[in-house]
């Protein structure tokens, strides 16, 4: 069976911003989701362009990508542009975040 984008999607739920103890998909910090025969290749962000643990959410969402079956290898590049805003957070969980 083909991997699709809800598969990458769902694996990315797996992975954590570890300030905000949310999702990469939650906070829309998912740009582009690209999905091939056998491999994956994502745009991501992040919530702020000095995050100190940037290279470890790289590395969890491409283990996350590379843990679906089906998926032989997995990219992950890092963007700030457009820059992450609150705005792209679900406006029901930005709600009850107060934002």
């Amino acid at each position: 069976m083909a991997v699709t984008e809800k598969d990458i999607r769902n694996a990315l739920k797996t992975v954590k911003d570890p300030e905000l103890g949310l999702d990469l998909v939650v906070l829309g910090l998912v740009y582009e989701i690209e999905v091939g025969d056998d491999d994956a290749k994502i745009t991501i962000s992040l919530t702020s362009p000095f995050c100190p643990v940037a290279g470890q959410i790289v590395d969890d969402a491409k283990a996350a990508i590379e843990g679906v079956e089906g998926v032989e290898s997995a990219e992950v590049e890092l963007t700030f542009d457009p820059p992450w805003t609150p705005e792209r957070i679900n406006p029901l969980i930005r709600s009850s975040l107060g934002l």
